[in-house]
């Protein structure tokens, strides 16, 4: 099968057919009859662990999801985005990943530019294109110009109506104050986050919907995120009211009740055949005994910090009752919703993410991972994993990020002390560590001492060049069939595998790093003639694009030639990002004098520069 670059009309065309195309041409019949299209629902949940829920094992009592598994197709070796939460939904949201997308690690609008790039294209802004309705609930996180930054809104990235936190509810999750409707703040709201989120959802569903449209929710709830508060009556199901392991495992429970009243609702307005439900978490717990045997927990690289539960319902169309072990993700959550919806993927756009949609309808012989899942968080050591089947790769940096460890450490240690003191149940559960960056500590001076602990944790976009520069010193490799805690590294006995595996690992993370942005350098966003952001790293890449000397075998008169002959030697990511800058090369420069020779200097400066 041959792949041919042509230059028609300002546009350049890959003349194959993709592996999704195909997927859709042996499987029409996932596309439902309803208008041409589905329904869909995503229920994202904030800090579940592996092993929270009911039908992974958890001691949480979650009927209606247990329901949605037992009808739908349920993973076992399913992950998030990301370690941490902005990363993983900026991720889910575009199906890249999210240092392309604009987002290094957890977003402080008040220090940070960083934020959703608006030039990339969402899952909301395919489904609106496609005639959907689409509207965004609960909690948001990837920016917002609530504090003086030059941040868009859920509204430019496709959502047509939006009900959102900033970050996690305050207070907590009983009685928010910090929810704003289509920009506007709401005020404080009686009750607890997941059933104000559906409250709000099924308020939409009787006033707002077009009974003759499509509809996407996008429904991203706080639980179990702390701090965390749930329905004493649910508490006293798990234990005493003041223990934080079971006011963590009611606000699971109370936020099955919420989606089981969300589903009636959604029965009333449709059948059950004509919505896709989601559900998955954007990380793994912050307490390590609820991801199961999975080492480390939030913000780690190993297992504890990125499978999460991932199930995907929809009666009639996908299998129902199937307990999927292939390794997948909300990476390829856009890919496997336009795939099931016969929706065009984004022309042009490099997707980390494949199509799930053979995995769910029965034809898995049909599914393939046009590239390992990734995971990189530059915080975190390991720094980066990527996967092959049972096995996982994981890398650590050859750099040091200028973080004052012994302050960090010194503040751990006093807060230790003060809880040993008071023989605070906080001390007893899950990992202290932790806790440190996650939990609210009921002690005034602990919690002081936490939040100074997190100021000097907290991610600097002055690091962004040592990060995007940086590298990997050593490689450890797991077999995760015979070793899920990660415990052991087995890289002496696949030497062949670890060697593939690198190189894998470091050409992805070269093409992530060309991609993102560097907010050290971008004090506010700069426009491109589309009017998309352009930030000064964009500025300089094209000044090095603009230098590129034409090879002494290029002429004119064997434009075609040559360009068919270098692209046959390139990989799939480097023709999927030299697509991606002649695009953004015609909307920088409309009128430019030579489109084949500007197109030749995209295609040498790829060529020689990402690997």
């Amino acid at each position: 099968m041959t792949r041919r670059f042509v230059i028609t009309l300002g546009v350049v065309v890959l003349s194959v057919p993709t592996l999704w195309a195909q997927d859709r041409q042996a499987a029409p019949d996932a596309v439902p009859q309803r208008q041409g299209r589905p329904n869909v629902v995503v229920l994202f949940v904030d800090d579940l662990g592996w092993k929270d829920i009911g039908c992974y094992g958890g001691p949480a009592k979650t009927p209606t999801l247990d329901r949605l598994a037992a009808g739908g197709v349920r993973f076992t070796d399913f992950h998030s985005g990301c370690g941490v939460c902005s990363p993983s939904r900026a991720t889910t949201l575009t199906g890249r990943h999210h240092i392309r997308a604009g987002v290094y690690h957890v977003i402080d609008d008040r220090g940070h530019n960083m934020h959703l790039l608006e030039r990339e294209i969402t899952i909301a802004e395919i489904l609106k294109n496609a005639g959907y309705d689409t509207v965004h609930l609960g909690k948001w996180h990837v920016g917002l110009p609530l504090h003086g930054r030059n941040k868009p809104t859920p509204d430019k990235h496709g959502f047509d109506y939006w009900f959102v936190t900033e970050n996690t509810a305050v207070p907590s999750h009983k009685d928010p104050i910090n929810f704003h409707r289509n920009g506007k703040p709401v005020g404080k709201i009686e009750g607890y986050a997941c059933q104000i989120v559906i409250d709000e959802a099924i308020s939409w569903l009787d006033q707002k919907r077009d009974p003759d449209s499509p509809f996407f929710l996008n429904i991203w709830f706080h639980e179990p995120h702390a701090p965390i508060a749930a329905p004493d009556e649910i508490v006293s199901q798990y234990g005493k009211l003041t223990d934080p392991a079971a006011i963590y495992t009611a606000t699971i429970d109370n936020t099955d009740r919420a989606i089981k009243r969300l589903l009636a609702k959604l029965e009333e307005v449709d059948s059950p055949e004509g919505t896709v439900i989601v559900f998955a978490s954007d990380n793994g717990s912050y307490r390590a005994e609820r991801n199961g045997k999975l080492r480390q927990s939030k913000g780690s690289n190993f297992e504890g910090g990125i499978r999460v539960p991932g199930i995907f319902y929809w009666p009639g169309r996908i299998m129902k009752g199937l307990v999927e072990k292939e390794p997948a993700g909300m990476v390829d959550l856009l890919p496997t919703v336009c795939g099931l919806a016969g929706i065009d993927k984004p022309a042009g756009v490099h997707l980390d993410g494949s199509d799930l949609t053979p995995l769910l309808t029965g034809r898995r012989d049909e599914f393939a991972r046009h590239q390992p899942l990734f995971f990189m968080l530059p915080t975190s050591y390991p720094t980066a994993t990527v996967r092959e089947g049972k096995f996982a790769l994981v890398g650590y940096r050859d750099y040091e990020l200028p973080r004052n460890v012994e302050a960090m450490n010194d503040l751990m240690n006093q807060v230790e002390e003060i809880l040993k003191k008071e023989n605070s149940p906080e001390l007893r559960d899950g990992d202290f560590r932790s806790k440190m960056y996650n939990a609210k500590f009921a002690n005034k001076e602990a919690e002081r001492l936490r939040i100074e602990f997190l100021k000097h944790n907290r991610f600097q976009e002055a690091w962004i060049p040592t990060i995007k520069s940086g590298g990997y010193k050593k490689f450890e490799l797991y077999d995760l069939e015979k070793d899920l805690a990660q415990k052991t590294d087995v890289s002496a006995q696949h030497p062949n595998l670890v060697s593939r595996l690198k190189g894998q690992l470091i050409r992805i993370t070269a093409s992530v790093m060309a991609d993102g942005p560097d907010w050290h350098l971008t004090q506010s966003d700069i426009r491109a003639p589309s009017g998309k952001p352009l930030n000064s790293t964009d500025q300089h890449l094209w000044s090095r694009i603009d230098a590129v000397d034409l090879p002494k075998r290029y002429g004119p008169g064997k434009h075609q030639e040559y360009v068919d002959q270098r692209l046959g030697g390139l990989s799939e990511g480097q023709r999927a990002r030299i697509g991606q800058l002649w695009r953004e090369k015609q909307k920088r420069d409309p009128d430019m004098p030579n489109r084949g020779v500007a197109f030749v200097k995209i295609l040498e400066y790829v060529a020689e520069n990402v690997k």
